[in-house]
């Protein structure tokens, strides 16, 4: 029976004294399988865990799932869809589909390792590696890399990120439902060089954060029907204050992030406390019902 995530599961849904302090990336990590409820992002993306999540088939028309020991290639039904929409514009522009990494673990939450968010089923990454076949073995998808685009200086892109890329790119960031893409800063700033004076809106859902130079991270906006999920704050119009983000802000990340000013030595910061560190008292207590459901 699929069951809905109501008022009645928020207060019902308290996380017993059992688990309350267990980890809870250890915790939805052992969670194969989906729990049976009615599809609904609940909390935000770094920090909540996703109901009656839809597993992305292995092998599809126009993509592949990648890594697929890590059983990660479960999403909203939206994200599903985006990646089956995504993948056949794929086709329009050369490439025989999309590589797909980590969606989300089968009912979200915190991960045993990598990424801090993924955990509401809103997330993906996309390798940048061109796909010339669709018929990779498991084993192939364990050993294969990506590609990346990103030049050994840090500071531009290099010859492997084609036209491409920024066309797919751009149909991603020109999808309703999608609400953010960050790729690594170089990326940015070469389609802020080349895109049309005339189409730029599109360009305020690029954002620059490092680490992506070899998959670019689709995150997409809270679904109709998921009361509990919360929406990015700030928003990507806030960020580029209305613009397409093509301004001095972009060219820190290829200045001062990569040679920081000098400043006096200080004591280093505690460490905080990261997604691996969350116990279930530290989720929504709707993510109790998640775990708990068969």
């Amino acid at each position: 029976m699929v069951r809905t995530l109501s008022a009645i599961a928020l207060i019902l849904g308290l996380v017993s004294p059992v688990c309350a302090q267990e980890k809870a990336n250890q915790l939805f990590g052992a969670k194969r399988t989906a729990s049976a409820h009615v599809p609904a992002a609940i909390g935000t993306y770094a920090k909540g865990c996703g109901a009656g999540l839809m597993q992305l088939p292995e092998t599809g028309p126009t993509w592949q799932a990648m890594r697929l020991s890590r059983n990660r290639n479960w999403g909203h039904p939206e994200m599903i869809a985006f990646i089956q929409r995504l993948g056949a514009e794929a086709t329009r522009h050369g490439w025989a589909g999309l590589y797909i990494g980590d969606i989300s673990q089968p009912r979200g939450g915190p991960m045993t390792s990598g990424h801090a968010s993924h955990q509401i089923g809103l997330d993906a990454d996309i390798w940048m590696l061109p796909p010339k076949r669709l018929n990779l073995s498991r084993s192939d998808r364990e050993k294969i890399s990506s590609l990346n685009v990103r030049s050994a200086d840090q500071r531009s892109v290099n010859g492997n990120f084609t036209r491409a890329h920024y066309n797919i790119l751009k149909a991603a960031a020109s999808d309703p439902a999608v609400d953010r893409i960050f790729v690594t800063p170089p990326v940015k700033i070469e389609m802020c060089k080349t895109a049309r004076r005339a189409d730029r809106a599109w360009l305020q859902k690029i954002r620059p954060l490092y680490g992506h130079n070899t998959h670019f991270h689709i995150r997409l906006k809270c679904p109709a029907g998921s009361a509990f999920c919360q929406t990015q704050r700030p928003s990507v119009a806030e960020l580029s204050k209305g613009g397409d983000g093509c301004d001095e802000t972009l060219q820190w990340w290829v200045t001062d992030y990569l040679n920081p000013p000098k400043t006096p030595a200080s004591p280093p910061a505690p460490r905080k406390r990261g997604a691996r560190d969350y116990t279930m008292e530290d989720l929504p207590g709707q993510c109790a019902q998640v775990l708990a459901a068969r």
